[in-house]
């Protein structure tokens, strides 16, 4: 369901979502503290922690709406170094809260982040950076953000569906940071904004993008390549099931950045470890959390990047085999750890790299 047009949301649906948030969020404390009470009974707390998750969540985007409001009351004359200033206020804003908010997580579901950075890292400072990560289990777009934000001290244009617009504090924050609320069946206008938003980069600039177009659960993979094979593209549905980790991706949006600017280099994220929670029972089943999400990202300059239209999407769909043989790695090297907790005699898997990455910008 497509959300209502700006006017409304700004004059209808601002101004109720506080007061509404915070009633729903008085209610979830209610359920929390009931829950306390039943703790000794219960071993994982599972409803204790949700509750308290979620009435956090809703006071603090009921707070981004309010926080928004006074930013843009106290907001000066325009200028080009007042912009500046908006842009910082609310860049600090986005990042205090997604810090928050994993903090959270992590107390409460156990979530937690673990980044392998390659060696060469230092390479990407000063420069724009064109941001292509895979998009898999629930949080890790809010995760990838705040890295991006607190760890590589970058500001993210992000590219995002307009279903979150529905969010009043996402779509007030976001909105007013340089982003691209995607909606379906408009094409090239997303790609023209898309090109617009590289052109207008800075140095410590950053675009997030997921080129898969959705988040990757094993039934979207299927009906992905059902739809290819329906479409008569075999080779595109081939090359979907042989990488069933990752969904084919979408080239248009990578090809509209790397066009509107000629020196923006590109890093790619690869991320495990959420993928087996695509529904709210898989959630609720496995917090606390004991896997962590584990981000590895490697680094393209532009100078290493192909030329032509058709070279890029051969890029792209070789890099996403990589993500995909790098998953595989992963998953193979947990199911001995496993076997370890419970007593089995297994060899370390270490962090075994298969010979499909042999040639990349990966290390193992």
């Amino acid at each position: 369901m497509r959300p209502p047009p700006t006017v409304v949301r700004r004059a209808v649906i601002d101004p109720v979502w506080p007061p509404v948030a915070a009633a729903v969020a008085l209610v979830l404390l209610l359920v929390a503290a009931v829950s306390a009470l039943a703790a000794p009974l219960t071993s994982r707390r599972r409803l204790l922690r949700f509750s308290l998750l979620g009435a956090l969540y809703l006071i603090l985007d009921a707070s981004l709406v309010v926080c928004c409001a006074v930013l843009w009351l106290r907001r000066p004359l325009a200028s080009r170094r007042d912009a500046a200033r908006w842009s910082r206020r609310h860049q600090a804003l986005l990042r205090s809260s997604l810090a928050l908010l994993l903090a959270a997580a992590r107390r409460l579901l156990g979530f937690q982040v673990e980044v392998q950075e390659p060696p060469d890292q230092d390479r990407i400072a000063g420069h724009p950076l064109l941001v292509l990560a895979r998009h898999g289990g629930p949080g890790d777009s809010f995760a990838l953000v705040e890295m991006l934000m607190s760890r590589y001290r970058r500001r993210p244009a992000i590219v995002l569906t307009e279903r979150l617009r529905w969010d009043p504090g996402l779509d007030l924050l976001v909105g007013r940071l340089p982003s691209c609320f995607v909606r379906r069946g408009r094409k090239d206008a997303v790609t023209t904004r898309l090109t617009e938003m590289a052109r207008d980069m800075d140095r410590d600039d950053a675009i997030l993008l997921f080129p898969e177009g959705g988040n990757w659960t094993p039934g979207r993979h299927r009906r992905v390549i059902a739809r290819l094979t329906g479409a008569g593209q075999r080779r595109a549905a081939a090359d979907a099931a042989s990488n069933p980790n990752v969904l084919p991706p979408r080239p248009a949006g990578v090809l509209a950045c790397l066009a509107g600017r000629g020196d923006l280099n590109v890093a790619v994220v690869a991320h495990t470890g959420l993928e087996d929670l695509v529904g709210p029972v898989s959630i609720w089943r496995a917090v606390p959390v004991s896997e962590p999400m584990l981000v590895r990202w490697w680094y393209e300059p532009v100078k290493a990047l192909p030329r032509s239209a058709a070279r890029r999407r051969d890029w792209l769909r070789l890099q996403w085999a990589i993500v995909d043989s790098w998953i595989d790695a992963r998953k193979a090297a947990r199911i001995p750890r496993r076997r370890d907790r419970v007593g089995a005699q297994a060899e370390p898997a270490g962090d075994a790299v298969p010979d499909a990455l042999a040639g990349s910008n990966l290390d193992s």
